[in-house]
């Protein structure tokens, strides 16, 4: 399905990337409680085709409230029970310092770039 199509309608998830070793998804804007659900839904669908490796770009997300941070986990709990990955990279340093306060930096698999989350 091309990338347009399994964008939520209203654009938080802007591109979704298949690669040979994992699928790459670039988020777009605020992850908040209004468009938190959209990316709910979409990280559900990707996960349920059972990727290897989801890899999220969020070096355009500018702030994430506590419900994207719980979308996030799920999406964690839930990728993890069909034993997959999921990495994230490119955090702004407001959406970082919130993981550190959360303590979820232990969590969650961060890094710097996507070369280098592909490379882990």
């Amino acid at each position: 399905m091309p990338a347009a199509e399994r964008s939520s309608s209203d654009d938080i998830v802007k591109q979704v990337r298949e690669l040979s070793e994992a699928v790459a998804v670039d988020i777009s804007g605020d992850v908040d409680l209004h468009r938190s659900p959209a990316l709910r839904e979409t990280l559900a669908k990707l996960i349920d085709a059972n990727p290897a490796r989801l890899v999220l770009n969020l070096s355009e997300v500018g702030y994430m409230d506590s419900s994207g941070v719980a979308t996030l986990v799920e999406a964690l709990q839930r990728i993890q029970r069909k034993q997959g990955r999921l990495l994230l990279h490119s955090l702004s340093p407001r959406v970082q310092s919130i993981f550190e306060i959360a303590r979820l930096e232990s969590i969650f698999e961060i890094y710097p770039s996507e070369d280098e989350a592909l490379r882990a």
